[in-house]
């Protein structure tokens, strides 16, 4: 789906997370950071993803990654994901979409036959001087850790 691939540079970006912080690109010079989208907060995949960073978050730490998660859902619904699971990283609450169209993660998908337009999950490793690392598009929700950091 995303045109971007390894090697391009990160498109910048600018977001609230769930509590109103504002988050760029900029913040993140001189650490990995991997910037993951993900469908809908409190959904069954969403969760196990983001339960899975949550729980290894000790070896992205050690190896100097920040995290950022992102959705279209709004602040209040960020809010209640992170606070239910303890994720100890932001959610952002992208709800105009404009860093989901940054990252060229928006677009038509298909569910029990129904075409519709939504986020596709897909992750980004972007390095210290914000250059694309690598696209993962086919994420293992309930392994995602392991296909960050091996």
């Amino acid at each position: 789906m995303t045109t971007l691939k390894k090697g391009d540079k990160a498109p910048n970006f600018s977001q609230k997370d769930q509590d109103g912080n504002i988050h760029s690109l900029t913040d993140y010079k001189g650490k990995k950071l991997v910037v993951f989208f993900y469908p809908k907060a409190n959904t069954p995949g969403c969760t196990a993803e983001a339960c899975d960073l949550r729980d290894n978050f000790e070896r992205f730490n050690e190896n100097n990654y920040a995290l950022l998660g992102v959705s279209a859902d709004h602040s209040k619904a960020q809010s209640n994901f992170k606070n239910k699971y303890d994720f100890p990283f932001p959610l952002l609450a992208d709800e105009d979409k404009s860093v989901i169209e940054a990252f060229g993660v928006w677009g038509p998908k298909k569910f029990m036959g129904k075409e519709y337009d939504g986020i596709h999950r897909t992750t980004f490793i972007i390095n210290e001087e914000g250059i694309i690392d690598e696209v993962i598009a086919d994420v293992k929700t309930k392994a995602h850790a392991a296909q960050i950091l091996n």
